[in-house]
């Protein structure tokens, strides 16, 4: 029974969160930005007191039940080893303590010290976050573009196509990479890795060791078959000497279903080995202990947005792609206050990346801030209207902010680059800046005010700018643009 409610709250919690990072048409996060909320990292990096105190009374009430259900990395481990269809693949290891416990120090060290690198690296949920981002969304997307022309070869717009392109090269490669560890150690061992690398998992264990309800053997039942140690995927029952490392444990169920003597119960500590005894007969009701009711899944999500379409040089040949600027000071989103606030307490989940319907986020290349959002804008701008990336954010990197908030946040100031700009080097006339400008921080006056015949170039009021770079994604000018946004370490409001 036990193996049952863990495994459907399991899934429940898995498809949730795994469907809010594969969402590209801003439906879902309406409902399931709360499933990346409750997550233990983002909850203390938002300093969401409720949320942390939450697990750690659950956990030493239920032991780590956190680690079974609620995070996605420690679901993945386990999809992962059901692909081991081998039976009895698992035995008793003791605790690796020489790694698991260094691995804890270094996280620790790499957050208080700002390297954002190291702490994300180890941070399970982050790690889920870049292998859904950078895997299991390109690979959604092309599989939405494939109904998509199907659908519109049968006159069906049901589906629309969207853009898939490599956000960061860097990231993707972390992302596979810790793609194939984790299924090797999952193949290979089930829970190796939250039980010897899991920086969140060694935190709970010293909370699990003192939970109520436990797993515990009846010596008087049991036969020393060694089915329980065989079938730990968290390697941490000794059949022979019947003891549990709690530490490890992650309350899956799986030994107590593979007990065929019944000499393993989820039950609270007994006065006295013949109370336990006495009371096998009544076992213990574990689904109104069960650590999260199941929640209701989400419906079909909405996709009634118009098809994107490639920008093209008078509807007849494609235009040269753009080059990124090197920016000064790296643009952060509205929300984010400044560019430390966000160095500080962003975990690299990836989830506003993802959720980003403008492609404006992408993960930094940056050593020091590696897989920390920053801003571009060669495939679209920031939105005035658009605030889901303040919306989703789970560990406050990001604040909230509403649409007219964000319409007076000043991130950057829009820059013009004479030597770029198409009325001086083409002699057209263009203007794009000026009319695509949201905030009016931009009109077109002449190039020298005594020539009649002076090209119009754009002048920038730096005072109503936002820094949106509607302005930089519209220009003409190939592969950098004439005009660009210069990001600003503290966000100002106008």
């Amino acid at each position: 029974m036990l193996r049952k409610i863990r495994t459907i709250l399991a899934a429940v919690m898995f498809i949730l969160i795994t469907l809010l990072f594969l969402d590209f048409t801003g439906t879902l996060h309406h409902w399931l930005s709360w499933c990346a909320k409750i997550q233990f990292l983002p909850a203390v990096m938002a300093l969401n007191v409720v949320v942390v105190a939450a697990f750690l009374i659950i956990t030493l009430i239920c032991g780590r039940t956190y680690c079974s259900i609620i995070c996605p990395m420690g679901v993945f481990q386990d999809i992962l080893a059901r692909l081991n269809r081998k039976k009895n693949k698992y035995s008793y290891s003791k605790e690796v303590r020489w790694l698991r416990y260094p691995v804890l120090v270094v996280f620790i060290i790499a957050g208080v010290a700002g390297i954002g690198s190291i702490f994300q690296l180890l941070a399970p949920y982050s790690s889920y976050g870049r292998i859904a981002t950078m895997i299991f969304q390109p690979v959604w997307k092309m599989g939405n573009n494939i109904l998509a022309e199907l659908a519109e070869r049968a006159d069906s717009y049901a589906f629309y196509s969207v853009d898939t392109w490599m956000r960061s090269m860097p990231v993707f490669v972390i992302a596979a990479v810790t793609l194939v560890v984790i299924f090797i150690l999952a193949w290979r061992g089930g829970r190796t890795y939250c039980n010897t690398i899991c920086p969140v998992g060694t935190i709970l264990s010293f909370f699990a060791r003192f939970s109520w309800l436990k797993i515990r053997f009846d010596e008087d039942k049991c036969k020393n078959c060694s089915l329980c140690s065989k079938n730990c995927k968290a390697s941490c029952i000794d059949f022979k000497t019947h003891s549990i490392d709690y530490t490890r444990c992650v309350v899956c169920g799986n030994c107590i279903d593979s007990c065929k003597f019944g000499a393993l119960k989820y039950t609270a500590a007994g006065p006295s080995k013949k109370t336990n005894k006495a009371t096998d007969t009544n076992p213990i009701n574990t689904s109104k202990r069960s650590f999260l009711l199941a929640t209701a899944l989400v419906t079909t999500a909405a996709l009634a947005q118009k098809k994107k379409e490639k920008l093209m040089d008078g509807g007849l040949a494609e235009l040269e792609d753009k080059v990124a600027p090197e920016r000064q000071t790296p643009l952060t989103p509205p929300g984010s206050r400044s560019f430390q606030n966000l160095a500080t307490r962003c975990t690299g989940c990836q989830l506003c990346v993802s959720e980003c319907p403008n492609q404006v986020l992408r993960p930094s290349s940056d050593l020091m801030h590696l897989m920390q959002p920053t801003m571009s804008y060669e495939h679209g701008y920031c939105r005035p209207e658009c605030t889901r990336c303040s919306e989703v954010c789970p560990a406050g990197a990001i604040q909230k902010v509403d649409k007219e908030e964000k319409t007076a946040i000043q991130i950057g100031h829009a820059v013009w680059i004479k030597k770029n700009c198409v009325p001086i080097t083409d002699g057209v006339e263009c203007g794009n800046c000026a009319r695509h400008c949201p905030s009016g921080a931009i009109e077109m006056v002449p190039l020298d005010e005594n020539d009649e015949e002076s090209p119009m170039v754009p002048a920038i009021n730096e005072a109503a700018c936002i820094g949106c770079g509607a302005c930089e994604y519209v220009c003409p000018a190939r592969p950098f643009s004439a005009i660009y946004v210069e990001g600003h370490e503290v966000h100002k409001k106008i």
